[in-house]
């Protein structure tokens, strides 16, 4: 990568830090395009060359900000020396809620955006050979594939809807004593899918 092209990445690096400062702090309908750039130190004409408006930088920060989450996941799960596809699973989920539990504002901001839509964009971000996890799904028959997706999506909405409230309120309980729950009914989804060939 060249000056040009490590200096504009710099610069939308910058903006989408400053906003996320910025929508964590303030909120999204009280943070303007123009408090954005001045707190960046850039005009605003640099932020229309990255971003159409501040929806627009919302949008592209909650898949940034997903993809960083997914990514630590795959790296630190430790789900590659596990054997079956629920225990992989359930590891890269498991870190996925440990960490958006130590990060409570990072989970505010997404609010209930772990979400398929975002996931698969996540995925589709994700080169093939980087994860044995995604490759697998790469890698299916076209029917299988379907399996896969639909099961991967059932999953990611039920993590995403019990893991805002469990974590953010402890309600109904904390997410330790929820855990052996969530679990239970991943692994009932799964059975349920390998049972019903889409």
């Amino acid at each position: 990568m060249g000056r040009v092209e490590d200096n504009k990445l710099l610069k939308q690096t910058n903006l989408m830090d400053t906003a996320f400062q910025l929508f964590t702090s303030q909120g999204l309908t009280k943070t303007s395009i123009s408090d954005i750039v001045e707190r960046a130190g850039v005009a605003k004409g640099t932020f229309y060359l990255y971003f159409k408006d501040k929806y627009d930088l919302h949008e592209k920060l909650v898949v940034h900000k997903a993809e960083q989450i997914f990514q630590h996941a795959l790296e630190h799960s430790g789900y590659e020396a596990l054997d079956s596809r629920e225990d992989k699973l359930l590891a890269i989920m498991d870190d996925i809620l440990y960490q958006l539990q130590s990060n409570p504002i990072l989970l505010r901001f997404l609010g209930k955006n772990i979400s398929w839509s975002i996931f698969h964009k996540v995925y589709e971000k994700t080169e093939a050979g980087h994860s044995g996890f995604f490759d697998e799904l790469r890698n299916a028959a076209p029917s299988e594939r379907k399996r896969m997706e639909l099961e991967l999506f059932t999953v990611i909405e039920l993590v995403g809807a019990a893991s805002y409230s469990i974590i953010l309120s402890g309600e109904p309980v904390g997410l330790e004593e929820y855990l052996p729950y969530l679990h239970g009914s991943i692994r009932a989804i799964m059975a349920s899918f390998q049972g019903n060939e889409a």
